[in-house]
């Protein structure tokens, strides 16, 4: 094995585990050292690959929100050809969820990513919240300049909020789906990540609708 894949099998190795610590406790609770404890690696090597904790956060959010943010626009280009403007949103509304649940190896979603991006948010840390509006504040404005071209005159603070609901309803969806199955006596599954995006597409597109009125749809 050469050398430079020694190097990356342990940055691997230590975003992973950085990933899940975060995952669980959150990023003020969870030290270099318990870090560096947990993928068996010196201190002085987890500085020498990401110089401190905020470059690891970084490199985290890096390899999975490229990916992603690729596959969300491949998407949304595909979606926007669509004609008809109800469904148009409906495949814009796709293009943004189906790669958040994806797996880690294929577009750079997951749970665990999802559970971390959820508890980094509510924690309100300042370098946190700037490492994820880096990542994600360009594609999500094409996001929703997209929906916007699907709900003539609707106002953009409008479209704004919801957009935001979306996203808090795509985090509870991926960090607790134990509560659908059990609000549901076991007939629905949280798991079922296909039910759940039609579910989310479903009601997103009912509440980004009622913002059009008939003479707005007519115009």
């Amino acid at each position: 094995m050469r050398k430079s894949d020694g190097h990356q099998g342990k940055q691997v190795t230590i975003m992973d585990v950085a990933e899940r610590l975060f995952a669980e406790r959150g990023f003020s609770a969870v030290s270099l050292r318990e870090i560096a404890r947990e993928a068996g690696v010196a201190v002085s090597g987890l500085n020498y690959h990401f110089t401190d904790r905020i470059g690891l956060l970084s490199a985290i959010y890096a390899r999975h929100t490229q990916p992603m943010n690729a596959r969300r626009r491949d998407l949304l280009s595909e979606a926007l050809r669509t004609p008809d403007r109800s469904d148009r949103l409906t495949a814009v509304l796709r293009a943004y969820l189906l790669p958040a649940f994806a797996s880690s190896s294929d577009s750079g979603g997951g749970a665990q990513f999802t559970r971390m991006r959820a508890v980094l948010s509510a924690e309100g840390d300042p370098e946190a919240r700037r490492i994820i509006a880096d990542s994600f504040d360009d594609t999500t404005r094409a996001f929703i300049d997209a929906i916007a071209q699907c709900l003539p005159g609707a106002a953009r603070e409008q479209i704004v909020w919801r957009s935001q609901f979306l996203l808090g309803a795509l985090y509870y969806t991926l960090i607790n789906p134990e509560r659908i199955d059990r609000l549901s006596d076991g007939h629905v599954s949280g798991a079922d990540h296909t039910a759940a995006i039609e579910a989310l597409v479903a009601s997103t597109h009912a509440s980004l609708m009622g913002l059009v009125t008939p003479q707005m749809a007519e115009s």
